[in-house]
């Protein structure tokens, strides 16, 4: 008779921000939850074009699946003192090199790059400046890049738009007109493999955008409602549209 195994121990205490980063305070024992990782992935995206490995999104994202696995966190849950101030990224430079800061609260550098010179400008207001609604859905590829299209998806990419460019109608080729085609062709899909991804119609969202602009509060309201209301289950994806614009409204609002 072969002995069973014993299940695997489950961790005694959730990956906390002091235990990754050189933080102090408050936020140093605090667990690393999912929406703190996905804060910080539209952040990076936005300076740096995407995330790269071994950077402050990676390593948040690695720890807060570890947390949310061993039942330390939900994968809704984003710290109270982030969710407040929201990620801050900065830039200097020395000879030959390019030094990122990330932060939250309290400057706190989290990760170094030598990688070309890229910058991002907080405006005071939604009209520029700040990270834009298209940089947002952009972001969506890297949280949710291999989730096929829905209605759902694609509703809010449509509300995106129309809050990005201030038309009421579907620009033809362009992000929303894509998601819609996406999603019509989905629903006629059987395995998920053959779908259409997010990925797919968003990883050059700003291209197709005649015009964009620095995502607001009242704009994440709008694409959060747009995607609930044609959700089956009246709820947004922890890490989709809805939440990318959330996240990308938060860093622009912190900054004010």
């Amino acid at each position: 008779m072969s002995q069973q195994q014993p299940p695997p121990r489950r961790p005694q205490e959730p990956i906390k921000y002091g235990d990754v980063f050189s933080v102090e305070g408050e936020l140093a024992g605090k667990p690393v939850a999912q929406q703190d990782a996905v804060m910080m992935q539209t952040a990076e995206n936005s300076m740096l074009g995407n995330t790269l490995k071994g950077c402050a999104a990676s390593i948040m994202q690695s720890a807060a699946a570890q947390n949310e696995m061993a039942g330390f966190v939900g994968h809704d849950d984003v710290t109270d003192a982030i969710s407040g101030s929201g990620v801050t990224i900065t830039e200097s430079h020395v000879p030959g090199h390019r030094i990122i800061t990330e932060s939250y609260s309290k400057p706190a550098p989290l990760m170094q790059s030598t990688e070309q010179q890229s910058t991002i400008e907080q405006g005071q207001d939604g009209s520029g400046g700040g990270i834009t609604i298209g940089e947002a859905l952009e972001a969506t590829t890297l949280t949710a890049g291999q989730k096929p299209v829905e209605w759902s998806d694609a509703a809010a990419v449509q509300a995106a738009e129309v809050r990005a460019t201030g038309r009421t109608t579907i620009a033809p080729g362009g992000v929303a007109a894509a998601a819609q085609s996406a999603a019509t062709l989905n629903a006629r899909t059987t395995r998920n493999e053959d779908k259409t991804k997010l990925a797919n119609v968003l990883s050059n969202a700003t291209e197709k955008l005649p015009s964009d602009k620095s995502a607001t509060r009242r704009d994440a309201e709008g694409v959060s409602g747009a995607e609930m209301r044609n959700d089956r289950f009246l709820t947004t994806h922890p890490a989709g549209v809805a939440a990318s614009v959330a996240a990308a409204a938060r860093l622009n609002e912190s900054d004010k």
